[in-house]
């Protein structure tokens, strides 16, 4: 059975893979070859990647009985391209609970 922490180490990869894709595949597509729907659907995609990942993190929070603080420098690598990858690279060696 997965833990919480593995699940959101998952998610937080997927997640930081559609940020990067919206953000260096999707958007240039928009605005240089004019195909909005690239941002649309990518868009989608992070959203709903974005969502899984605040669950997964309040999951794993509860479940690794992190300090608020630490949770709250997780969310906010969230909003930074690359970031996702440190926190999964730095959690990697966390021991579920």
């Amino acid at each position: 059975m997965n833990s919480s922490l593995s699940i959101f180490r998952k998610v937080a990869v997927a997640e930081g893979i559609s940020y990067l894709l919206l953000l260096f595949v999707a958007m240039p597509i928009k605005y240089l070859l004019h195909y909005k729907e690239a941002v649309k659907y990518t868009g989608w995609l992070h959203g709903i990647l974005f969502i899984a990942y605040i669950a997964c993190l309040i999951l794993a929070w509860q479940e690794q009985k992190w300090k608020f603080g630490k949770a709250v420098l997780i969310f906010l690598a969230s909003l930074l391209p690359f970031m996702p990858f440190v926190v999964d690279r730095k959690l990697k060696d966390e021991r579920p609970k």
